[in-house]
């Protein structure tokens, strides 16, 4: 997981900071599999994550990581209620469907 802390690195008597994570297999795994709008969004904070870190602007790269975070998170969150409820219409139509045409077949023998 991320950590949420600035990381400073002593490197050669140089103190570099540790970029942020940027989310993006994340964000690409739920694009595909869950919620493409929330992670269209995802994966376009995800992007600005190292570019902002490669300017200097850690704050800004730390905050593209965290709404990277967020927009994935939202994107697995609404795709498995997308799945749950796809599934409890399904069983709930589907299963009175297969019981008419059972009853229908065991009528007609």
């Amino acid at each position: 997981m991320e950590n949420q802390n600035i990381e400073n690195q002593n490197i050669g008597g140089q103190t570099m900071q540790t970029p942020p994570s940027n989310h993006l297999a994340m964000a690409i795994i739920t694009t595909l599999i869950c919620c493409l709008p929330a992670g269209i969004v995802s994966i376009v904070y995800a992007s600005q994550v190292n570019s902002k870190f490669q300017a200097g602007d850690y704050e800004a790269a730390l905050r593209a990581s965290k709404n990277a975070k967020t927009w994935w998170l939202v994107a697995l969150i609404v795709g498995l209620l997308g799945i749950i409820g796809y599934a409890i219409f399904i069983f709930t139509f589907g299963a009175d469907a297969i019981l008419e045409e059972y009853q229908r077949q065991q009528q007609a023998i």
